[in-house]
């Protein structure tokens, strides 16, 4: 085992922070051996903005369905808060910190000057929605997608099919088109379109390097380049220059050192000014080195609010409906690859939040349970099959394999005996069901799974880790870490700060794992597979064209709600007009 470099007998640290999509996590990591010895989470004050923009009056008009924005700020707050925070906690000298890596969720993206301001923060544009963020599941560029798939198909770009043949509306050239075509003065104004991933470091060391991750698994970057001119002219005259103007800059590679941390960065985290910056990454994929998966065949699913399947192959093939395959995406010299859920532990706490009874309450409250731990003791207590129902795991749309987050989730087979654990189980079936079409998905394409590794927040749930196990009939490992995309930052910098020579070789003494920590029960398995036949049956029929009902539903939802809201916007016209009116006459 490669030992790290040192300085002597004096010990070395790394920070690591995570941002998630609600809160962001500092770690203090021991550079030697991984050892986790401080930690820190700041929410976000604004969390996620759905409604209006921070500072609108409580009339203003609310956002569109499907939008989904953060404030820039909050971001910075995770430097000033957690990092500082989780340093105290670890009870170590801040001079001994030789290096800070950030990982973030993906796609995030913003506009912003030349030197990095959000748009968002200029007084010009605060009250334009499309300056803000634009969150990962901000989907209300589905319309922009669906252009860009139609058109890259007919002309057989080259680049589509390592996409599996779709493009997502949460990535970064739909969401830009949305921009140039919805308010095409804040599009102007854009003078740089900038992952939040690579404009956090920016923020730290005054250098904006693009990250190879999220270049090429959300900016549709292959093989060193980006969508032609000519395409991007076919889809809007006005977005030609998209690519040149906007969105082109230096790539950094994973693990290389973007910069150093400045005085200003330094006196926000209370850090030594000049350590390395490590160039940023996804959240998802920095955790595969967290969980010592550096080989061919060993995915990862990093399970929170959404899930993300990341794995590395010796060979580069086209699997449909994937998010990307790109060279070096998470370990140099491997292809890597990425599937995702939109939804899952947000349709959990979804259905905690509405279908949980009074009396589910009372008794949750008396025995001192969460909601999450009373329905996941009653749902544990039935056999497979039990419930009668089966679900449909979209109630964020659907990433992989369709691709179409104009999709929405459904639970058939219920009835007036149904019980809040009845449907709770089936939603955590679902979305196991999810993942086995992706895992067959890659099979199928010449891409084997060898190895599943559970990593985020839900792998606490032992229910659910057994269902994962008997439905994908593979025996689950997990990460030895709660704080896996942390964990894997703080490897990054480690490497990035020169205590090793790569980030395969880091893994291997910061990373850890708990190797087939959940086994398939034969029994179980068996029982699933009928279950998992009729999910497929209604994934295809919902899916694929048979039936686009949800679709319809969808339109209809956002024509009600336009037409609503120019009611209501004529009521209070008139209103004001006869205010007007008789103010003159009384005068």
């Amino acid at each position: 085992m490669t030992q790290p470099a040192t300085a002597g007998d004096r010990p070395q640290y790394v920070i690591g922070v995570d941002y998630g999509t609600l809160s962001g996590r500092a770690l203090v990591v021991r550079v030697s051996d991984g050892a986790e010895l401080g930690s820190a989470v700041h929410e976000y004050s604004h969390a996620v903005v759905t409604d209006r923009l921070p500072g609108a009056a409580t009339d203003a008009p609310a956002l569109p369905p499907e939008w989904a924005l953060q404030v820039p700020q909050d971001y910075r707050d995770v430097l000033r808060h957690a990092v500082p925070q989780a340093v105290a906690a670890a009870r170590i000298d801040p001079a001994e910190v030789i290096g800070i890596a950030t990982d973030f969720t993906a796609c995030t993206v913003l506009p912003t000057t030349a030197d990095g301001v959000p748009l968002c923060e200029l007084p010009e544009w605060s009250a334009r929605p499309h300056a803000w963020v634009k969150l990962w599941r901000h989907h209300a560029a589905q319309g922009q997608a669906d252009r860009i798939n139609a058109l890259a198909a007919e002309r057989g770009e080259s680049w589509l099919p390592r996409y599996g043949g779709l493009i997502s509306s949460e990535w970064e050239f739909a969401k830009a088109l949305q921009v140039l075509e919805e308010d095409p003065e804040v599009y102007a104004a854009t003078e740089r379109w900038v992952e939040a991933a690579d404009w956090i470091v920016w923020q730290l060391c005054g250098t904006y390097a693009r990250n190879a991750c999220t270049a090429g698994y959300k900016g549709i970057r292959q093989d060193g380049e980006y969508p032609s001119r000519e395409f991007l002219a076919a889809l809007n005259p006005d977005f030609e220059s998209f690519v040149d103007d906007k969105l082109d800059q230096p790539i950094g590679e994973l693990g290389s050192v973007a910069g150093r941390l400045t005085a200003e960065a330094s006196a926000w985290t209370g850090l030594p000014e000049g350590i390395a910056v490590a160039v940023g990454n996804v959240d998802a994929h920095v955790s595969a080195p967290a969980a010592q998966a550096t080989a061919p065949g060993q995915m990862v699913a990093i399970m929170g609010t959404s899930t993300c399947h990341v794995m590395s192959s010796d060979v580069l093939r086209e699997v449909p409906g994937m998010c990307g395959v790109v060279d070096g995406g998470i370990i140099d010299g491997l292809y890597g690859y990425e599937a995702g859920q939109s939804g899952v532990g947000d349709i959990f706490g979804w259905f905690t939040r509405t279908g949980f009874p009074a009396d589910y309450a009372a008794e949750a409250s008396r025995r001192g349970l969460s909601a999450h731990e009373l329905l996941t003791e009653k749902a544990a207590a039935q056999a497979v099959g039990e419930h009668g129902l089966v679900a449909l795991d979209w109630h964020s749309g659907n990433r992989s394999v369709l691709v179409d987050h104009e999709l929405s989730g459904a639970v058939v087979g219920q009835t007036l005996a149904t019980r809040p654990e009845d449907v709770y189980r089936a939603l955590l079936e679902a979305t196991a069901f999810g993942t086995r079409v992706i895992l067959e998905t890659f099979r199928d394409s010449g891409v084997p799974v060898t190895e599943l590794i559970i990593a985020g927040g839900l792998a606490k749930n032992r229910l659910l880790m057994q269902i994962y196990a008997d439905v994908t009939r593979l025996p689950l490992s997990v990460i030895g870490s709660a704080q896996g995309p942390a964990l894997g930052s703080a490897i990054h910098a480690a490497v990035a700060a020169g205590a090793y020579p790569d980030v395969a070789t880091a893994a291997t003494s910061m990373g850890r794992v708990e190797r087939a920590a959940f086994v398939p029960d034969e029994a179980g398995a068996a029982a699933y597979d009928p279950l998992f036949e009729e999910y497929l049956r209604l994934h295809d029929y919902f899916g694929r064209g048979a039936n686009d009902v949800m679709k319809r539903l969808k339109a209809l939802r956002r024509k009600a709600i336009a037409e609503k809201a120019g009611s209501v916007d004529a009521t209070d016209t008139t209103t004001s007009e006869q205010e007007s009116t008789e103010g003159g006459e009384a005068a």
